[in-house]
């Protein structure tokens, strides 16, 4: 298998190959690692019984998907990266801001990984923390050298094993004693509920920023309908019940937050070597998924100011340096990794969800899904080298969250008037998207999507 030659820049029909159904495998495979069972203690410590946190989970999935899906869907039609496009709604230099938060969010979910994965091989590695951190960087960094064609066949595998693997850990996990009232109604508490919601939400977001980049490769005839709900079903199935197990584990193990996949592997019957093997397999796949797309990102990036020609050895360089900064930052532990985890996807919902907003409007609103792809290369194109009406209204969404937002680190005077309810993903989902379709439609950038690709 050859290293992927194709970085930003447009996919060329006779290059075009694949299935719309190979998402579902992409995205059921993106959720089946501990990180996602560790997202679903979240609920769980935040005082929920297990019927409030089923549902919290199941209608965050549901509606978070929707986003995620209305993405993937433009891969096939546009032919490029979901962040490179971008440039369409912010300008060629204009997208950088948002690029600048994706790419922490590639970090933030790096370093999560790694350490969940480090954590759970400590006892049956040869290594020290350090070298766990240090070889699972490493075998991330070949993974995602190779590229898009072998992402979609370890996804796969993955998808096939995660069921099995899963669907054990389910049955071991319903069978385990915990105190009475968990699958009751009683309990309920509304700004916890939201909260939860919210998560789940952010959580299929969070793919948001390169779910494009894994059907941008599909043939441009493909239906549209398919990739939407291959991609949808794929998330909500894989990521539902990923959390779904970690909230279940969290209630019937105790201390089972301390070390998710230590204690997955417990339930399991311990740390056999095809349970290890699993669970670094799945913690690899993710961060094979960050790892590209900050790659990606970077490119994206340095590429407006430099003539960049993304040769394989070009191609290794900036991963490689991605990698070394990524598994570096791995080596600041956290004491206490829920309460930093819970914080960091809190923290990706009030940037990410104006992006999603901004982007999904323009495209499914505005311009109907008809862009010029070359200039979405070119400063002097008609997107412009920063369009300030973007840029403007994703900067003021984020000035406007501030006080809906309620985090361990700070709480909004609206957040805490409402009893802790966080309202600031609503805001940023609904403020940009008005705003932007207002504005943009008085500039006349309608009439602009008569233009074919």
């Amino acid at each position: 298998m050859k290293v992927e030659k194709r970085s930003i820049d447009f996919i060329p029909e006779a290059e075009r190959h694949g299935e719309p159904r190979s998402l579902f495998f992409v995205w059921f495979g993106a959720n089946a690692n501990i990180t996602t069972v560790a997202a679903g203690v979240l609920p769980i410590s935040m005082g929920l019984n297990l019927f409030w946190s089923a549902l919290s989970i199941l209608l965050g999935s549901l509606i978070g998907a929707i986003f995620m899906a209305s993405h993937s869907a433009q891969g096939p039609r546009l032919g490029i990266p979901q962040m490179i496009q971008s440039r369409a709604q912010f300008g060629v230099f204009g997208a950088i801001v948002p690029l600048l938060f994706v790419m922490l969010i590639y970090l933030g979910f790096f370093v999560s990984n790694t350490l969940l994965a480090a954590q759970a091989i400590a006892s049956a590695s040869p290594f020290g923390n350090g070298g766990n951190i240090a070889l699972l960087g490493g075998l991330c960094f070949l993974v995602a050298l190779f590229g898009y064609q072998l992402i979609h066949r370890l996804q796969k595998l993955l998808s096939l094993l995660s069921i099995a693997v899963f669907g054990i850990a389910t049955l071991l996990a319903l069978a385990l004693p915990m105190e009475s009232g968990q699958w009751t109604a009683q309990g309920f508490n509304l700004a916890s509920f939201l909260a939860s919601v919210s998560i789940a939400v952010t959580w299929q977001l969070s793919y948001a920023p390169y779910v494009a980049d894994y059907s941008r490769y599909l043939p441009t005839r493909t239906s549209t309908r398919q990739v939407f709900w291959y991609s949808y079903a794929g998330t909500v199935i894989g990521g539902s019940w990923m959390m779904l197990l970690g909230a279940v584990l969290a209630k019937a193990i105790a201390g089972f937050s301390d070390n998710v996949g230590l204690q997955l592997l417990g339930v399991l019957g311990g740390g056999t070597l095809l349970a290890v093997a699993f669970v670094l397999y799945g913690q690899i796949a993710i961060n094979v998924f960050n790892l590209y797309g900050a790659f990606m990102s970077t490119v994206t990036v340095i590429e407006p100011f430099a003539a960049l020609k993304v040769t394989p050895g070009v191609r290794a360089g900036f991963m490689l340096v991605i990698c070394a900064l990524a598994t570096a930052l791995c080596t600041l532990a956290q004491d206490d990794f829920i309460q930093f985890f819970l914080n960091f996807i809190f923290f990706m919902s009030y940037f990410l969800i104006p992006w999603t907003a901004i982007n999904l409007v323009d495209y499914y609103a505005l311009r109907k899904g008809v862009y010029q792809i070359a200039d979405i290369f070119d400063p002097s194109g008609i997107y412009g080298r920063v369009n300030w009406i973007a840029v403007g209204v994703f900067l003021a969404t984020i000035a406007l969250e501030i006080p809906f937002m309620n985090t361990s680190l700070y709480v909004g005077p609206v957040a805490a008037s409402l009893q802790g309810i966080d309202l600031a993903w609503v805001v940023g989902l609904l403020f940009p998207a008005a705003c932007y379709y207002g504005l943009m439609s008085k500039r006349g950038v309608a009439a602009a999507s008569t233009v074919k690709t």
